[in-house]
């Protein structure tokens, strides 16, 4: 008959035999240690599931930088609580960690609320933030701003002290900023609201802009339907151009989109390719493109409405595929709850 002494140590024992291999191999395989302001996004899930992370958030870009899948979206709530970004990654685009507050009114004098729709690149080893901020109209203090980082998950900090565009030109007013790197190495800010649309040639330090040939500085686009949230991408040498229609806070918001053979155009409306499912969600659009690098696999990162939400600003990130057809055609989109499936880089 054992002793509980001994009976106690027999089970010491057998736990070290049979737990010790366990705990040596995830302390091996352990990640990096994140930044003291990262929060990963614990799933369980083999698909990314629609919306891919928490919280109401509309707008978003997507980006890769490195290893890793970036999502920067505005932050969906009253304009007067507008006053920050946060920005998710993935290594996969199921498993996400998001990082809060990478930029905030604080570290932007200028502006006060309506913090919109972020566009990040990375340039010589620094990631530069376009944003729209204050919702500005004529006479006013706001526009597209230009943030800087040495990391992409920020802080950010104001690059001008001032707008980058302030003012009014072609009708458009300065929000939804996106900026297209072309194959020849020029950088272009595309943007605009109210149902107009504007291209201009980037300086190379991104202080700001380069006039065309003719002189003209800011080249309206606008396709037909266009409301806001232009986006630009380039697929075997043709030119994408893509844009949000409809009412922003209802359920026929949408993404159509036009191609040429240059970034300037022109471009004549294709169709739609982006849209509600009553089945599934409301209000699809303000979408961005990524697409995985040696590969053929293109997604559609985009915001939408759950079933039954009313507030406007109840608004969910989501990732679907975006598809092509034999001609080059984008087919329209199947928005799912399921999402995507892993997709290392």
């Amino acid at each position: 008959m054992k002793t509980p002494i001994r009976k106690a140590l027999l089970l010491s024992a057998l736990a070290s035999l049979f737990l010790a291999p366990a705990v040596v191999a995830q302390k091996a395989s352990a990640p990096a240690k994140k930044p003291a302001n990262a929060a990963r996004l614990k799933t369980t899930k083999t698909t990314s599931g629609n919306p891919v992370f928490p919280g109401w958030y509309a707008d978003p870009e997507g980006a890769i930088f490195g290893k890793q899948y970036w999502v920067y979206p505005t932050y969906s709530a009253p304009y007067e609580q507008q006053v920050f970004m946060d920005a998710f990654s993935s290594p996969d685009l199921v498993n996400w960690t998001k990082h809060p507050r990478i930029i905030d009114t604080t570290r932007v004098n200028w502006a006060q609320k309506a913090m919109w729709a972020p566009s990040v690149i990375e340039k010589g080893g620094k990631y530069f933030l376009f944003f729209g901020a204050n919702d500005v109209h004529e006479g006013e203090v706001g526009g597209i701003g230009v943030a800087v980082a040495n990391r992409p998950e920020g802080p950010f900090a104001d690059y001008l002290g001032k707008p980058l565009i302030g003012n009014i030109h072609n009708g458009a007013q300065p929000i939804d900023q996106f900026v297209f790197h072309d194959q020849d190495g020029q950088y272009y800010l595309i943007y605009g609201g109210w149902s107009h649309c504007n291209i201009a040639r980037l300086k190379d330090d991104f202080t700001g802009f380069t006039p065309f040939p003719d002189g003209t500085t800011f080249k309206e686009i606008t396709p037909q339907n266009y409301v806001e949230g232009p986006f630009m991408f380039r697929k075997d040498g043709k030119y994408y151009f893509m844009w949000s229609e409809g009412g922003w806070g209802g359920p026929n918001y949408s993404v159509a989109y036009a191609v040429a053979d240059s970034p300037l155009g022109p471009f004549k409306r294709v169709g739609k390719i982006l849209q509600q499912d009553p089945q599934v969600a409301t209000g699809a659009g303000h979408h961005s493109v990524l697409h995985a690098p040696n590969t053929d696999t293109w997604y559609i990162v985009y915001h939408r409405r759950p079933l039954g939400e009313t507030d406007a600003n109840h608004r969910v990130t989501c990732i679907d595929q975006l598809t092509f057809d034999a001609q080059g055609l984008i087919k329209p989109v199947k928005i799912t709850a399921a999402g995507v499936s892993k997709q290392p880089l």
